[in-house]
């Protein structure tokens, strides 16, 4: 499980594959529910990616 601000490496993202291999935060606050299919909203990655959403299966602690 992660939480704010958790440093995480993106190992798969079916959100933007540009992703994958970057390390990044977590920036919700609760846990994923509903909203976000379950996934997790990972910011902070590049100027050109978004935030992200990852399914945490997709993440490994940095």
């Amino acid at each position: 499980m992660f939480s704010t601000g958790d440093k995480v490496l993106i190992v798969a993202c079916e959100d933007d594959p540009r992703a994958v291999g970057r390390t990044s935060r977590i920036v919700d606050e609760v846990p994923p529910g509903p909203l976000t299919a379950g996934r997790w909203t990972v910011a902070g990655i590049s100027l050109l990616i978004t935030p992200v959403l990852c399914h945490s299966h997709e993440l490994r602690p940095a």
